[in-house]
């Protein structure tokens, strides 16, 4: 079975090394690079399975990393997970909406890589064609073919954008969008809606689900999630 490969870019010597060895550990093909500009040259060399992008690097930064491998037809389909410290929440806003999948704020714990790893990398390989199938959690079920949602076989009211939202974020779990991405993948690019109202249609679609509305979390700065199980 072919292993997994991984490209890690991260310019701190020791933290890039714990790195290796945890994703090693879990059967993944590391390479790493502590530079920009040759962590981009492994990218289009190698063609990995994923990408770990630390955002401040020498020569390039990694937005700018980032923006070259989504904007390369032959690599734009690799998935990113951004690394970021406290306090560069407008840099990891910016790095999801050029589509980078996910991101971590250092320090971060070898528990937390690898499932945050696993995670992307799982839904990497789910097909788009998959996608409308029902959702269905403990007594939850979201059902796309009815388009209504179900608790304990109870039906919820929900409007129509409530649905998309919820059944969009519930079959991309784990993944971070920003209220942006939202608008445009859920009300779609020609749709003239605030930023703001996405928030309205969360909280909305967290007051109707009772003993489920913490499977959205808020991330602070950036947006929402749906819960992924093995995710902290």
């Amino acid at each position: 079975m072919k292993r997994e490969s991984i490209v890690a870019i991260e310019d701190e010597p020791d933290l890039l090394e714990v790195v290796r060895y945890n994703l090693a550990r879990e059967g993944y093909q590391i390479s790493g690079s502590e530079d920009g500009e040759e962590g981009l040259d492994l990218i289009r060399k190698l063609r990995p399975d994923l990408v770990l992008l630390d955002l401040m690097l020498p020569g390039i930064d990694g937005l700018e990393v980032c923006r070259r491998v989504k904007y390369d037809p032959a690599t734009r389909n690799i998935p990113i997970i951004i690394v970021s410290a406290k306090g560069e929440e407008s840099d990891v806003v910016t790095g999801l909406e050029m589509g980078a999948d996910d991101y971590m704020t250092k320090p971060f714990s070898p528990r937390e890589l690898v499932a945050r790893v696993k995670a992307v990398l799982r839904r990497g390989q789910q097909k788009e064609e998959g996608q409308r199938k029902a959702v269905v959690i403990d007594t939850l079920r979201i059902d796309p073919e009815r388009h209504e949602v179900a608790i304990d076989g109870e039906t919820l009211i929900f409007t129509a954008t409530e649905f998309r939202l919820l059944y969009f974020l519930a079959t991309h779990p784990g993944r971070v969008f920003t209220r942006e991405q939202l608008i445009q993948r859920v009300m779609g690019d020609d749709t003239v809606i605030l930023e703001r109202n996405i928030d309205v249609h969360v909280r909305a679609i967290r007051k109707k689900l009772d003993g489920y509305e913490d499977l959205i979390n808020t991330v602070r700065g950036v947006g929402y999630r749906f819960m992924d199980a093995g995710v902290p």
